[in-house]
């Protein structure tokens, strides 16, 4: 009888990550590690683990948040003040190839897990350090959140609309410190890899979303002041945001070059006039006399209903798209067709839809295991360090794990 193929390596098959890690930035960093194939042992506090456990109870009790993040992981639980359970950390570091933490500001250096301290006792430890504005500087020992650094940054001064600015709908300066986080650990293995070098990562999530910051930040600096919030139409480029139709529903078009106009107002607006009009001959200009536009495309959606609208924008070339709400995108036809959906159990195990990680490598199938309870692998791995039943009951009744 034929054996079906053996399932190809994943590219982090064989390397251990230890994470000393809360909330979104080092969690979201450490889960692609796991998606590729890296073994990650998550530490956390006794007694209740990652706060982030506790932000919501959404899916079947558990937090949006965590079962988004922490797939796939072991969950050890340490009280890392107590002597005997930093013991048991070093233990795993000294078999880890990758340390991960976010701790608040010092509380590494003060725990001897900042990367100068590791670097002396594993020389061949890669340390991943996520801080909130840095571990140096004027404010280095300020405490970070999401939304503090999308303020700091200007970000949030430039969402809204003109009633007012807005935070961004999801946790953007977490998630970008995330992905650099985990990009800078790849780049420190191969660089490990290929030539020996072991260099600290470091990222913070001021650094990181002031990288995605950058568009407008040369458009203020040069252009002597910065783009307006104009909800959903674009600060530089016109038009291109959502219009209304005649059936009360939203669609968003983007017009980005002049043969895109042309096929605008030709086929859409049926108004060919407008192609060579001089007050919307340029995308500048397009955007400087941004109401006249708007209304010409707002008397034009209302006599059409959204599908209709979206035909004759499909027949035109021009990219559109309804303005879906969460429970629309849940149900995208590209998810369906494209199999992007995965079942991920829970601690209490029912299986949950997740997300396959969206780089895939042909042939690898990408790690999507469980969601691990509360030092739900604490016994296991201590036995895999050498423990004894009876040393872990001590370890247990000291309150270390």
């Amino acid at each position: 009888m034929t054996q079906p193929p053996a399932p190809a390596p994943r590219p982090l098959d064989g390397i251990t990550v230890v994470s000393v890690e809360q909330a979104v930035a080092a969690p979201f960093a450490t889960r692609q590690l796991a998606d590729l194939g890296a073994r990650v042992i998550k530490v956390e506090r006794p007694g209740g683990g990652d706060f982030a456990r506790r932000y919501d109870t959404t899916v079947h009790g558990e937090s949006s948040y965590f079962v988004w993040l922490n797939r796939s992981k072991e969950s050890v639980t340490l009280d890392l003040k107590a002597p005997a359970a930093r013991r048991v950390l070093d233990q795993l570091l000294a078999g880890a190839d990758v340390f991960v933490q976010n701790l608040a500001p010092g509380a590494a250096a003060r725990l001897g897990l900042d990367a100068p301290a590791l670097a002396d006792r594993f020389p061949t430890l890669v340390p991943c350090t996520i801080s909130g504005y840095g571990t140096t500087g004027p404010w280095a020992d300020r405490k970070a959140y999401d939304l503090l650094v999308q303020c700091q940054t200007g970000l949030v001064s430039l969402t809204g609309d003109a009633h007012g600015p807005a935070r961004a709908g999801i946790s953007v300066a977490d998630i970008a410190a995330g992905m650099y986080a985990y990009s800078g650990v790849l780049t420190a293995l191969f660089t490990r890899a290929t030539t020996g070098a072991v260099r600290p990562v470091e990222v913070s999530l001021f650094d990181a979303l002031a990288e995605w910051m950058g568009q407008p930040a040369y458009y203020t600096r040069f252009g002597g002041t910065q783009p307006p919030r104009l909800g959903t139409q674009h600060a530089t480029i016109a038009p291109y945001g959502t219009y209304t139709a005649a059936d009360g529903k939203d669609v968003l078009l983007s017009v980005q070059n002049e043969r895109e106009w042309a096929a605008l107002c030709e086929r859409f607006l049926d108004r060919p006039d407008l192609v060579a009009d001089p007050r919307f001959a340029t995308g500048p200009d397009r955007v400087a006399r941004r109401a006249e536009l708007n209304a010409i495309l707002a008397a034009r959606f209302a006599a059409l209903d959204a599908s209709a609208a979206m035909r004759l924008l499909d027949a035109a070339g021009i990219a559109n798209a309804g303005v879906n709400d969460v429970t629309d995108f849940l149900d995208h036809p590209v998810l369906a067709a494209r199999d992007r959906w995965r079942d991920v159990r829970l601690p209490g195990g029912e299986a949950v839809p997740a997300l396959v990680p969206p780089a895939g490598l042909a042939g690898v199938e990408a790690r999507m295991d469980a969601v691990p309870a509360p030092g739900e692998h604490t016994d296991a791995v201590l036995t895999e360090l050498g423990y004894g039943p009876a040393d872990i009951a001590d370890l247990r009744a000291a309150g270390a794990v």
